[in-house]
């Protein structure tokens, strides 16, 4: 797909404000950032109808844990924080069927004979319903917290319990055992596969543990994350299992209250075709008693192969994963919270963001009949009626984009499949960094994949909205990307800075060679560029300088709100003078120096001018000025004068006057019949002026001597004197 290919040369620098830039969104990161209505998202960005969904029943509750459906398709649900059970008939009229006065109702199972099951917590009690909704006890483990509960074809009721993790057999007379012990604190999950063995899910080990028919217990997975919210067994025989929370050891979690967060909570879908499916949801309202570690976010999900090889087919590092389930052509379904999404598993790499519900949690499914998938939620406690078919329309809006300054708005075109369906996009402009009743009104809409000019008017910010609509054959159109060019308005460059160098070095020149290579930066495999920055700093680091005597150098920063490349001439001027003298121009670096002996000595002033004109069409480039701090230029050596020396004893006395016109006297030194060069302070000791006088005291052998002098200023001028004592 080369869909993100304009947005890739815009961001490796072939744009400029002259030229035109393209904003590009194609990415589930995209457009995941935008709202989305009655759409799914496809983790590699393509955007497609939903399925059609709408509210069945809304409870009142805050939470609802747990769903079940008998052979008639009554649904019958439940949940917190009063252990209220709810039945829901076809025709949608609804009741409250029972009302066990407990704290919540963890799980629901229908037996055979269409007879509801409720179990409850922290009581830790199952109670079976009556039609006319009259509670009796059915069973009472002796445990505190019952998560899960399934039918086996004979009849027996699987009672998945904490905290001592259990699993009790109960026969149909309501006499039942301890069926088996895992060890582990809690059986958060449970479902049964089509050989009656038992797929149970444990904290805070993360165990996926089969049991077989005789009480055989086997370790299929020990899942990387500690609790194993959810477990469910597909048409082939493959085990799903999504677990939560980390393994670091850590301190148990302080208490918190039932309104509080939800934390993970496990819900099951028994195989499609099993005797008696079973599902169930499990709350936290309070901690679980002295945990050994702390239950994180996010969530894993991995499928066990019938040849026993697990694979992890999704995470996310935020997600809680409540239920597992199965559409009517068996691919994954899954409820998640804290943002209500439903996902869909097309493979091991690719997944589908279905559906994103207006409450917090998705705790439990039911399988319907003709392609019907019922959805429990949590905050708000709802149950909602999802397919078979797709919603007839959607929409997304996407995020707004910030081109950085004032922009002229071009094509708005996209990419997408149409499949007998339509595809519309809009555009609206404003100047406020949301969308408000001061930004423009939608744009009339484009409906062709090569698109059309934007009728927006020219504004800093801008956002689209995509309208799919299903066609005659129901299918939906599969939108791929949305792309905008615009054009930033020219904005001067800037020069922020001129600075010269230490006299005496250059730069090296610049490369012969008058083409630069173009080299482009890729992002990741799998990512695609952001959006050109603009204000970019074209500054910043300058070669070494290299020693030449006369020589001088400057360098500035400057940057291009624009992004755009400049180029730079470069003016001198003496501090008396008013008018400024070209020294080079088309310079591309930010540096330049240049040979000062041609100049006479004085005070000068350098300028630079920045121009965007490589960027920009003629007639529209803008430029930008700076000056340099005053600054010297001197090639003129220091004078000697006054040197004379006389001779006492064995002893020269010497004494000189050094003076330079525009620097001080740096260094001075001596050198007795062509030997080296000593090094002399003046009279002062402080090599501080321009002016400086000395009185040198030689140790010398009668006869005669050669004494030379040499001073040097602060630019490296150097003059020399000698005399001859004898």
């Amino acid at each position: 797909m080369t869909k993100h290919l304009p947005l890739l040369l815009a961001a490796a620098g072939l744009a400029f404000a002259g030229q035109t830039h393209t904003w590009t969104q194609g990415d589930f990161s995209d457009f995941e950032k935008g709202v989305i209505r009655n759409l799914s998202l496809r983790s590699d960005g393509l955007l497609t109808l939903a399925p059609r969904s709408h509210e069945l029943f809304d409870t009142g509750s805050a939470y609802l844990w747990a769903m079940a459906q008998d052979s008639k398709g009554n649904l019958y649900a439940g949940g917190g924080t009063t252990a209220k059970l709810y039945r829901i008939q076809p025709d949608g009229k609804s009741k409250v069927l029972a009302d066990l006065g407990g704290v919540e109702i963890h799980a629901i199972a229908i037996d055979s004979h269409d007879r509801a099951y409720v179990a409850t917590s922290p009581d830790g009690k199952v109670y079976r319903i009556s039609a006319a909704g009259k509670p009796e006890v059915f069973y009472d483990p002796k445990a505190k917290y019952i998560w899960a509960m399934a039918f086996d074809s004979g009849g027996n009721l699987f009672i998945a319990t904490g905290d001592q993790g259990e699993i009790h057999r109960v026969t149909p007379d309501g006499k039942g055992s301890v069926f088996f012990r895992t060890e582990e604190t809690h059986v958060r999950s449970m479902a049964i596969d089509a050989h009656g063995n038992l797929i149970a899910g444990t904290d805070p080990g993360g165990l996926v543990l089969r049991v077989s028919p005789a009480g055989e217990g086997f370790v299929l997975y020990q899942m990387p994350k500690r609790e194993v919210t959810s477990v469910a067994v597909a048409r082939d025989g493959s085990i799903y299992a999504a677990a939560v929370g980390g393994k670091q050891q850590a301190a148990p979690p302080a208490p918190v209250s039932p309104t509080a967060a939800v934390t993970p909570v496990a819900v099951t879908i028994s195989a499609p075709g099993t005797p008696a499916p079973a599902q169930q949801a499990a709350p936290r309202p309070a901690p679980l008693p002295a945990p050994s570690v702390t239950v994180t976010g996010g969530s894993e999900v991995y499928r066990i192969e019938p040849n026993g090889n697990p694979r992890r087919i999704w995470s996310d590092s935020q997600a809680v994963v409540y239920a597992i389930a199965f559409d009517r052509e068996g691919r994954v379904l899954l409820g998640t919270g804290n943002k209500g999404n439903l996902y869909r598993i097309e493979s091991p790499t690719l997944y589908t963001l279905l559906l994103t519900m207006p409450a917090a949690q998705i705790t439990a499914f039911e399988a319907g009949r003709d392609g019907h998938l019922y959805a429990a939620t949590g905050n708000v406690g709802k149950i909602y009626d999802i397919g078979p078919g797709l919603a007839q329309q959607g929409s997304i809006e996407s995020d707004v984009f910030d081109a950085g300054m004032y922009t002229q708005w071009g094509r708005l075109s996209f990419e997408a499949r149409m499949n007998g369906g339509t595809v519309s996009v809009e555009a609206r402009t404003g100047n406020l960094d949301q969308p408000q009743k001061n930004w423009s009104p939608w744009s009339a809409p484009v409906t062709v994949p090569e698109g059309g000019r934007v009728a927006a008017p020219s504004a800093r910010f801008i956002q689209w909205r995509a309208t799919l609509g299903a066609g005659t054959s129901g299918r939906s159109p599969e939108l791929e990307s949305v792309s905008v060019a615009y054009l930033p308005k020219n904005v001067e460059p800037i020069v922020e800075e001129v600075e010269i160098t230490p006299p005496n070095y250059k730069f090296p020149a610049p490369s012969s060679s008058s083409i630069t290579p173009q080299t482009l930066t890729l992002p990741p495999i799998g990512k695609h560029a952001s959006a050109p920055t603009f204000s970019v700093e074209s500054g910043g680091s300058t070669p070494s300088m290299t020693y030449a005597k006369g020589w001088l150098g400057a360098r500035w920063l400057a940057s291009d709100p624009n992004g755009d490349s400049l180029v730079y001439t470069v003016e001198i001027r003496g501090e008396k003078e008013t008018v400024w003298k070209p020294l080079k121009d088309k310079v591309t670096e930010k540096y330049f120096s240049w040979d000062t002996t041609s100049l006479p000595d004085g005070e000068y002033r350098l300028r630079v001018i920045a121009s965007d004109a490589p960027g920009n069409p003629p007639g529209e480039a803008l430029t930008a000025t700076a000056e340099s701090d005053p600054f010297l230029i001197d090639n003129t050596p220091p004078k000697i004068t006054g040197l004379a020396a006389t001779r006492s004893g064995s002893r020269i006395n010497v004494r000189w006057h050094a003076a330079d016109a525009l620097n001080n006297i740096a260094k001075a030194e001596y050198s007795l019949d062509g030997g080296d060069w000593t090094v002399v302070s003046p009279v002062t000791r402080l090599s501080d002026a321009p002016a400086l006088d000395y009185d040198l005291q030689i140790d010398a052998p009668p006869g005669e001597h050669t004494v030379a002098i040499r001073v040097q200023d602060d630019y490296d001028n150097v003059g020399t004197e000698k005399i001859v004592v004898k």
